[in-house]
């Protein structure tokens, strides 16, 4: 149990490195990951707006968040709780597969989210 508490802290600390390297970088250069869908499409994905919406987070800014992408600022405490509760199952026991609740819960958000970039356009 021991080992995969610290395999899971060990990755979190490595995705908040990479995320704060990624917010160094971008303020210091102005230069953003561009979005190879919106590029080729003229149309916004559902993704678009996620830097926008982090900074803003990291400023604790919510209405400058929502203005960047308000269907991921809703569904990402479903992600987050989702994403925490599979660290701790797997921390106790090891098993790294989803039940059919939480793999429905996943397919649900995708949908969601799908259903999101297309109705940003729309409107």
């Amino acid at each position: 149990m021991e080992r995969r508490l610290f395999e899971v802290l060990g990755r979190t600390a490595l995705l908040l490195l990479l995320g704060q390297l990624y917010v160094l970088w971008g303020s210091l250069t102005r230069l953003w990951l561009p979005c190879p869908f919106h590029y080729l499409t003229g149309w916004d994905c559902p993704g678009c707006g996620v830097t926008r919406m982090c900074l803003a987070l990291l400023h604790l800014d919510l209405s400058a968040a929502w203005s960047a992408n308000p269907g991921l600022l809703v569904l990402s405490p479903l992600l987050l709780g989702l994403l925490s509760w599979r660290a701790v199952t797997y921390i106790r026991t090891g098993n790294r597969r989803f039940t059919r609740g939480e793999t429905f819960l996943c397919w649900t958000l995708v949908v969601l989210f799908l259903l999101y970039g297309l109705l940003r356009n729309l409107s």
